[in-house]
């Protein structure tokens, strides 16, 4: 290779014009890095100061707080026992989802979710993240849906109105196994009321609203809270709760009860809150003309054996036998869907602990 002034002078020349250039292109990326920075800030700053997004329904028909709206305000008011999309209106003191909607419910979702991942791991909490940080686009919320969760809706899970038995099959098998002890215990705690209405449920159950008819729970575990006197009353159906490998007992979404539709009622259409269990029914007395409709798709109960569903779609039963059928009677407990993973249902029961 020939060595000359002019060949120096290009070889300098050209190794100016490659570090402009590449002083260029670092400058730019840096400029592109610091501009996607300042706008993730905006967004996380955004989520986490904002009450809510205006219009944004909460749960039950009443609004979360928005443009400075006071807490506990409600939206738009409802007929008398409807909501706008047709469903239940609850109007209950003792409901989750009525009393704790006005207070900004979404945002202590989120700061309670921050909170378990500093103490634990945010590891495997992808879906529970998404799922928090914007639940206006997963709630389906103003829109009329066959699906519509009223509190929580965990996102990318199948999803369907009934799930078949193996989906929780050690579970389905050991309810049903248990059918002739449970049944025995239904017995020794329900007694029927005179057929007149209004009438009174007997002690330690209690009255739900319907349109028509009567509906009645007697209740071991209410919102993820035991209740140790009706416990104390079924001590086998008790044991069997202990038994189950997938029921929900530490957190709001968990409830088994014994649960009796008289002849002639109806159980308004209503959402559940979640879609994070399956509902579990196993027929202790089913009387002709009962049936429960999940997502437009209509059951029949049998006695003995369990019916698994979503309740998070839009659902309701009815008993249209005489009153010589006497009423329908099940054992309803809520178990996880099988889908959520294990480090989920911890994050979930840490986030909905009864009174936090």
């Amino acid at each position: 290779m020939e060595w000359s002034l002019e060949r120096m002078r290009e070889l300098v020349a050209g190794g100016m014009q490659w570090m402009r250039e590449c002083q260029s292109s670092a400058v730019g990326t840096a400029l592109c890095l610091a501009l996607l920075f300042v706008w993730y800030c905006y967004r996380v700053g955004r989520e986490q100061s904002a009450p809510a997004l205006p219009g944004r329904p909460g749960v039950a028909g009443v609004l979360l707080p928005a443009d400075g709206a006071p807490k506990g305000r409600q939206g738009p008011a409802a007929p008398p026992g409807r909501e706008p999309n047709g469903s239940a209106y609850c109007r209950s003191a003792e409901c989750f989802r009525c009393t704790q909607a006005g207070e900004g419910l979404n945002q202590r979702l989120y700061h309670s979710l921050q909170d378990y991942a500093k103490r634990y791991t945010w590891s495997g909490m992808g879906r529970l993240h998404k799922g928090v940080r914007d639940p206006a686009r997963h709630l389906l919320s103003g829109r009329p849906s066959i699906q519509k969760p009223e509190v929580f809706f965990l996102p990318d899970l199948p999803t369907a109105p009934f799930f078949p038995r193996d989906a929780q099959k050690h579970d389905v098998e050991l309810l049903e196994r248990s059918f002739p002890l449970l049944l025995a215990e239904f017995h020794s705690v329900y007694r029927p009321a005179p057929p007149r209405p209004g009438s009174s449920p007997p002690p330690g159950w209690k009255a739900n609203g319907t349109p028509q008819g009567q509906w009645w729970t007697f209740y071991l575990v209410n919102q993820g809270t035991p209740l140790a006197l009706n416990a104390r009353r079924c001590p086998r159906t008790w044991r069997v709760l202990a038994q189950l490998r997938t029921f929900i007992g530490n957190n709001v979404f968990g409830n088994a009860c014994f649960s009796v539709l008289g002849p002639g009622s109806t159980v308004s259409e209503h959402y559940g809150p979640t879609n994070v269990r399956l509902r579990c029914h196993l027929g202790l007395k089913v009387p002709p003309g009962c049936e429960l409709v999940v997502g437009g798709e209509p059951q029949c109960w049998s006695e003995g054996s369990c019916l698994l569903f979503d309740d998070s779609f839009l659902h309701t039963a009815f008993h249209e036998g005489s009153a010589e059928d006497g009423p329908r009677a099940v054992f309803m407990v809520d178990l996880w869907h099988p889908n959520v993973a294990a480090a989920e249902r911890q994050a979930l029961d840490y986030i909905f602990t009864p009174g936090r």
